[in-house]
């Protein structure tokens, strides 16, 4: 017997609609969803993606609720190359005089 639950109509947006509620590229969505992080989309026809909007409002919820770290501040030690320095002004005013 089926249950009531699985009779519910639950609403699914499209791309457009998904980009207006989370401001992310479609390339970060795609890994996000690679890795289980986002809901995933699914095929209403060959060329029709789709989205379960209320598990997009759950992971909107979610990502409030949680404190996401800050990336980390890179090493400057860590650089191969130095530092593009400007030619000393005295340098410069001297070589133009003259």
């Amino acid at each position: 017997m089926i249950s009531k639950k699985d009779t519910t109509m639950s609403r699914t947006i499209r791309r457009k609609e998904l980009r207006n509620i989370v401001p992310l590229a479609d390339s970060t969505i795609y890994e996000m969803e690679q890795r289980g992080e986002f809901p995933r989309r699914f095929a209403l026809t060959p060329r029709c993606v789709v989205w379960d909007l209320s598990e997009v409002q759950a992971w909107l919820a979610a990502r409030r609720s949680k404190q996401i770290p800050r990336a980390p501040k890179p090493d400057l030690k860590q650089r191969r190359a130095s530092l593009v320095r400007e030619p000393d002004r005295a340098a410069r005013s001297a070589s133009t005089v003259g």
